[in-house]
């Protein structure tokens, strides 16, 4: 995903070579004049070799264009795949939301992308909510999350979210989270420090911003990366004039009790939701998705850490992958709707209108079992 939806692209691939004349060829769709860009080249050492990754931002695109793309070096040539840029002043488009993919094993995952995928191929890009992977410096489960998305994100721009699982090595101690950091070439935050950690991007009349809720994890590694984070945040929600705002985090705002240990009727709130929420209230955010806990459930309204209509959509987006906690939580006094318990796996489909944004909540069958318009 790029900052301007309408008029860029960036397309990113990898390989175990080291090459100087790999290029990207694109052209317009019915079209034969073919251009081309070198890449920009990153190296990740990790497990004992080097994955060379290589990145071309594609600038200048036409509004509501589609192009043909291919990689090639030397005489060899890729298939030919396709992008589509954003309408100019189109407000109305299709996006896909998957929560937590983490897996000991991705055909759950792949099954559920791929399903979502096919029953929505007008959907203009898709999220994943942090989590990817179960191992952030495992390749093998990398390959396995890339495996899933194809040829989805092949045709259709990603746009991730950084998750605590992401900073761990594989003997499970925390870690900065490299490889995610090099795997994704994301809008630029104006400070190089973070790059990639935390972003925001338009599509349509919606204005995304996507933050990270790792600074526990951080704190040895960056330990100002609240503080910077937080002065960006505010920043980036006053400076917009998009119409609608949401935000993307990994780690939720409720705290929830767990197993026997019950919090009834109390309303406790996460470290992340004490800190977030009053920027979230000063600002109007219309939505805020998270993730991490593995459970869908759809809030009530909130504002200033109460009930209130002109407050704020919260969603818990689910699980996508086959890592799962059946019955594991309680209900928490905000939530007005939980799917049946023990769950299965869902994934989301967002749809923006002129006056409209619409959450809805699909089950594996592509069965809907909640839905919740926002209207302006």
């Amino acid at each position: 995903m790029t900052k301007d939806s309408v008029n860029s692209r960036t397309i990113m691939w990898q390989s175990l070579n080291d090459r100087e004349d790999f290029v990207l060829e694109y052209k317009q769709e019915n079209e034969d004049e073919i251009l081309q860009a070198k890449p920009q080249k990153s190296v990740l050492d990790i497990d004992n070799k080097k994955i060379y990754i290589y990145a071309v931002t594609l600038e200048n695109l036409k509004d509501d264009m589609v192009y043909d793309y291919r990689l090639g070096f030397e005489n060899n040539r890729s298939d030919w795949y396709k992008l589509k840029t954003a309408k100019e002043n189109n407000n109305k488009f299709k996006a896909l939301i998957f929560p937590d993919s983490q897996s000991n094993d991705y055909t759950e995952w792949k099954s559920l992308a791929m399903n979502a995928w096919q029953n929505n191929q007008d959907s203009d890009f898709f999220i994943n909510m942090g989590d990817l992977v179960d191992n952030g410096y495992d390749l093998v489960q990398w390959n396995g999350w890339f495996n899933g998305v194809e040829p989805m994100v092949n045709n259709i721009p990603v746009a991730p979210v950084q998750g605590n699982h992401e900073t761990y090595t594989t003997d499970w101690q925390v870690a900065m989270p490299n490889v995610y950091l090099e795997m994704f070439k994301l809008p630029p935050n104006g400070n190089d420090k973070y790059q990639n950690q935390y972003y925001s991007f338009d599509y349509g009349d919606v204005h995304f911003t996507v933050i990270n809720t790792q600074d526990d994890e951080m704190a040895e590694f960056e330990p100002d990366l609240l503080n910077e984070q937080i002065k960006w945040l505010e920043n980036d929600l006053a400076t917009t004039d998009k119409k609608w705002k949401v935000v993307l985090m990994h780690r939720d705002i409720l705290n929830y009790g767990r197993d026997a240990k019950a919090l009834g009727d109390e309303i406790s709130f996460s470290r992340h939701g004490e800190i977030y929420m009053p920027i979230f209230d000063k600002y109007d955010v219309d939505a805020v998705l998270t993730a991490h806990l593995h459970t869908y459930r759809r809030r009530a309204l909130i504002r200033d850490f109460a009930q209130n209509e002109q407050g704020t959509l919260y969603i818990l987006t689910g699980v996508a992958g086959n890592v799962r906690y059946p019955s594991l939580w309680h209900k928490n006094p905000f939530d007005e709707y939980v799917p049946p318990q023990p769950e299965t796996n869902n994934y989301l489909v967002l749809e923006a209108d002129e006056n409209s944004l619409t959450f809805n909540c699909y089950l594996p069958d592509n069965t809907q079992i909640d839905t919740f318009t926002l209207t302006k």
